[in-house]
């Protein structure tokens, strides 16, 4: 029995030496589970990142794409326009040029009739060829001819035939005349379907280009044609609307980066954004128009030179077979414009749309004056003049976007959180806590905390070594041990059932040990996440009260634009540059 009990107590040694021996291979072996569970979350949150970039970089790609594809086609609608229409340019380039050399006296009448002539031949259907041959008829008094080509000019285009020879005329200081064709214009026009010439009216009232009798019945007859109008409500909104595109556009980039803790944890982050965005509109809003009211323009010396600016622009507006091409070209500069945002390119286009029809209303007329002159092709200072007559639908516009930014300000912002963590084998997932900035933020904080500890305890005590369930066997087989083997031996029973003991005690050590380290490490890391997450709070309380200071700094604005649509009526009262004025007549210029 000796030696049976000496053999005994060697294995019993023996194996426990292997327990030690598995308990500590166990203990690394938990320790590279956790390693790999760092390098899998650290290998995730890598991944999420490359998806991010990537997604990034096909964004970026699609975008110069399409840069590239509407540099490629602007090249390609400008080729075609040159290709087809690009002989309308030579008569456009012609006609003041005919004008100029009368009054210098440099090129002989034979001269003017063969360049006009050739110009109505390679020129087939143009209304400017057959206006031009009339003007060198005219200088070389042969009534008849000229007579002929008015009629022709006429019957291709009898409102910018009128309009140029009404131009004409007063520049050579015919003002009767000029006068005449002038009404002869304005009685067949339609203010609701006016032709893209009329931009030229704007232009000559900004110039003062007809004087005062011109002036009074171009006063008169606009008066009649916006009183027509603006009996439609339909037509009105439009041009409000036209109005709220404008100022939507001086947005500035919206604030995310200002205010990261806020855009993390609030749901109502997006709308946040949104009304700051467009607060801060106000400011952009006021100095483009300030701007535009504060310019001084200095008219020319010379009526003649400022009547050739405006036969420039009755002259090179394009006819209406051309108007699809530019509206294309339009769209993709647009493209180009916003970098490749198709979306916005669009948006732009669309909100322009008005500017590339055949014919427009008189509102509308003004209105894009206002806001894109080069669309229409006035100068700076009929745009100064069309803002003022704007005044109402800008005054509207301005007030919606005010009104309706203000009301979207949220009247309760939350904070949510709901965060997932890592906790060795396991996974801690925070149930959503939802708390609204209306409430004292030491409130916030503690009720913060308290949802971390209801769910945070509970989770670190499931990670404890359930020691009553695990000794409960081992008593059990302890106890069959010491009923069967003390029947043979009651020393063998006892040494058995204390190897047994000793080496399961030590797997049960060993298991605790382990449990209490991952509790323990639990525990570290839970408090750190919930420490941080009372300190994003505490970010977000302080950018929402960062986020309401600029918003009022932003609003303020708004009371200094009212003030200034508010005075447009009347800054523009001063009269024309040319008001009353008459064509220099220079000693030895023929007439």
């Amino acid at each position: 029995m000796a030696e049976i009990d000496h053999h005994l107590r060697s294995q019993v040694a023996a194996v426990q030496g292997l327990v030690i021996q598995v308990a500590e291979k166990v203990g690394s072996v938990s320790g590279q589970v956790a390693t790999v569970e760092a390098n899998q979350q650290q290998a995730r949150t890598e991944l999420q990142q490359l998806r991010h970039d990537f997604l990034a970089f096909v964004k970026k790609a699609e975008a110069t794409a399409n840069v590239q594809r509407a540099e490629t086609r602007i090249g390609v609608i400008e080729d075609r326009i040159d290709h087809e229409f690009g002989h309308h340019k030579v008569v456009r380039r012609s006609s003041v040029g005919l004008l100029q050399a009368f009054d210098v006296g440099l090129v002989t009448e034979e001269t003017v009739r063969s360049v006009s002539e050739q110009l109505m031949i390679q020129t087939p259907r143009y209304w400017l060829a057959p206006a031009l041959v009339a003007l060198s008829a005219w200088s070389a008094d042969d009534p008849g001819l000229c007579d002929r080509a008015v009629e022709e000019a006429f019957r291709r285009s009898k409102d910018r035939t009128s309009l140029f020879f009404a131009l004409v005329l007063r520049r050579q200081d015919r003002k009767e005349s000029a006068v005449r064709w002038l009404r002869h214009y304005l009685l067949a026009q339609e203010p609701a379907a006016l032709g893209r010439e009329f931009a030229v009216i704007l232009e000559a009232i900004a110039q003062g280009a007809f004087g005062p009798v011109g002036r009074d019945l171009l006063d008169r007859t606009l008066a009649e044609w916006r009183a027509r109008l603006m009996d439609s409500p339909e037509t009105q909104a439009k041009q409000v609307e036209r109005w709220r595109v404008e100022i939507d556009s001086l947005r500035v980039p919206r604030p995310k980066a200002e205010f990261p803790g806020l855009a993390e944890l609030s749901p109502q982050w997006p709308t946040l954004e949104r009304v700051l965005a467009a607060a801060r509109a106000q400011q952009p809003l006021l100095d483009k128009y300030q701007a535009i009211l504060d310019r001084e323009f200095e008219p020319t010396d010379r009526l003649e030179d400022a009547i050739d600016d405006i036969l420039d622009l009755l002259v090179d507006e394009c006819d209406e077979e051309e108007l699809p091409l530019y509206r294309d070209l339009a769209f993709h500069q647009a493209v180009v414009d916003h970098d490749g945002d198709l979306d916005a390119a669009r948006h732009a286009a669309d909100a322009n749309a008005a500017s590339y029809e055949k014919t427009l209303d008189y509102l509308t007329v003004q209105t894009t004056a206002a806001l894109d002159p080069a669309a229409i092709g006035v100068s700076e200072a009929t745009r100064r003049l069309a803002v003022a007559a704007c005044h109402d639908w800008f005054r509207q516009a301005h007030a919606g976007y005010t009104r309706d930014y203000r009301a979207a300000v949220p009247q309760d912002v939350e904070a949510k959180f709901g965060t997932s963590h890592s906790v060795g084998a396991q996974n801690f997932r925070l149930p959503p806590w939802h708390g609204t900035f209306t409430k004292p933020l030491a409130t916030l904080e503690k009720s913060l905390g308290d949802h971390w500890d209801r769910h945070m305890d509970p989770f670190i005590e499931s990670l404890a070594f359930p020691l009553v369930k695990k000794v409960a066997p081992l008593v059990a087989v302890v106890a069959c041990i010491l009923l069967f083997f003390s029947q043979v031996s009651v020393g063998f029973a006892l040494v058995a059932a204390a190897a047994v003991a000793g080496v399961w005690g030590l797997i049960l050590h060993n298991g605790a040990r382990v449990a209490g380290r991952n509790q323990e490490a639990a525990r570290r890391l839970l408090q750190r996440a919930k420490t941080d997450s009372l300190h994003k709070l505490r970010a977000a309380s302080a950018e929402l009260t960062d986020w309401y200071a600029k918003f009022r700094t932003a609003d303020q604005i708004e009371a200094q634009v009212r003030e200034l649509i508010g005075t447009l009526p009347t800054a523009t009262d001063g009269a024309s540059p040319f008001e009353g004025r008459t064509v220099r007549k220079e000693e030895g210029s023929p007439r």
